[in-house]
């Protein structure tokens, strides 16, 4: 079987489920989520779980309570999140592949700063049932690989409809690599001018996000499953203790920024407000896409940055997503594929976003690129190819 490492945001039976966080450090899932169900009836074998920012809460990997992730292009920089462990398993050659998650860029971003290719399919192709969840409307699941290629078998063992989750979309099975090598004659693509919505994606999506953040993490109180704080007085103050101990400072920063919007007086000025500029910044990419068949563009504003650069300055970091953010707010799919390098060394990705359910397009834009290119074949010093 290929081996294969797991974000560690999926539950797979028997296996530490941490989320990367103190909260469930020690939680043992009792069930596969059905990306590893999918995973492990096309044989593939699990190498290990991956680390990753807690709760998917970051772009860079460094909120894990297991401590940073590094890039192997510079170990001193990050290697972009939320999902950076499994880019970084493949950059690294541990792994020919990976699971990830994107609720705002956790794939593409940390694909484009690691030097590899990563996929983020149409909301509701990839079932999110056994994924822990962050924001439930924005988080999708997908893959990394070093090629187009490889990422259009591992779509076909991921998507897939699922019952148990309601968002989960039932379409006829697809075969993603069908379109692979198929010539791109009249093929239109779409460069911005100036990116989708840029000024309103980023605040539309740190209300919207926090706010579902809020809901879904209200769940994890040390009663059932997870950590539980001592020396606690009755059961209130339990509940107290255990989310000001188990939480790190980034998930309480959201967790206060979602309630706030979330409360009486607020929630139509700031959550009702977000919600309808997401249906104009869907709009705008259902407009373009009568022009064109793919956009593409950079996938991250900066190359990867030095460890702790952002980590005191919230907004700095929250904007290392401003060009994918907008892409899960639509719902639609997009990929980032190694471009180059910077001045350092660095890696850089170009995004290719798609029409919804136009993942085997965008693959073959993707794969014809990689067929001219090498980027993708680089590796880290030291790694052996």
């Amino acid at each position: 079987g290929v081996p294969i490492a797991h974000k560690d945001i999926f539950c797979a039976r028997g296996w530490r489920t941490t989320c990367g966080s103190k909260m469930l450090a020690d939680f043992v899932a009792p069930y596969d989520a059905h990306v590893i169900e999918r995973f492990n009836a096309a044989g593939a074998v699990i190498v290990g779980k991956t680390n990753m920012d807690e709760f998917a809460m970051g772009s860079s990997s460094e909120t894990s309570h297991f401590g940073p992730v590094r890039n192997p292009w510079n170990p001193e920089t990050v290697p972009g999140g939320s999902s950076g462990g499994s880019a970084v398993a493949v950059a690294a050659r541990l792994a020919p592949a990976a699971t990830g998650t994107d609720t705002g860029g956790s794939i593409r971003q940390p694909a484009a700063l690691a030097g590899v290719s990563g996929i983020k399919p149409t909301y509701g192709v990839v079932s999110r049932y056994g994924m822990i969840a962050f924001a439930s409307s924005l988080d999708q699941g997908g893959a990394f690989a070093r090629t187009a290629e490889d990422l259009a078998l591992l779509m076909n063992a991921m998507a897939g409809f699922d019952a148990r989750d309601s968002t989960s979309l039932e379409r006829e099975p697809e075969e993603y690599a069908r379109e692979l090598g198929r010539p791109l004659a009249g093929l239109r693509v779409g460069l911005p001018a100036e990116f989708f919505a840029m000024a309103l994606s980023v605040p539309v999506y740190y209300v919207l996000a926090p706010a579902e953040a809020s809901s879904n993490l209200a769940r994890y109180d040390g009663v059932r499953y997870g950590y539980r704080a001592g020396g606690y007085n009755d059961l209130i103050d339990m509940y107290k203790k255990t989310r000001a101990e188990g939480f790190g400072a980034e998930v309480k920063r959201r967790i206060l920024i979602g309630t706030y919007v979330l409360s009486h007086g607020y929630y139509d000025a700031y959550y009702i407000q977000a919600q309808k500029v997401r249906r104009l910044i869907a709009r705008d990419f259902r407009d373009a896409f009568t022009k064109c068949h793919v956009i593409m563009g950079p996938t991250s504003p900066t190359t990867a940055f030095r460890l702790g650069e952002k980590a005191g300055d919230p907004v700095q970091m929250y904007l290392s997503d401003i060009f994918t953010i907008a892409v899960n707010l639509a719902g639609l799919p997009g990929m980032s594929i190694p471009c180059g390098f910077d001045a350092k060394g660095l890696p850089v990705g170009l995004q290719i976003i798609g029409n919804y359910f136009s993942e085997a397009q965008m693959l073959n834009v993707a794969h014809h690129y990689q067929q001219a290119t090498d980027w993708h074949t680089r590796a880290p010093s030291g790694i052996d190819l």
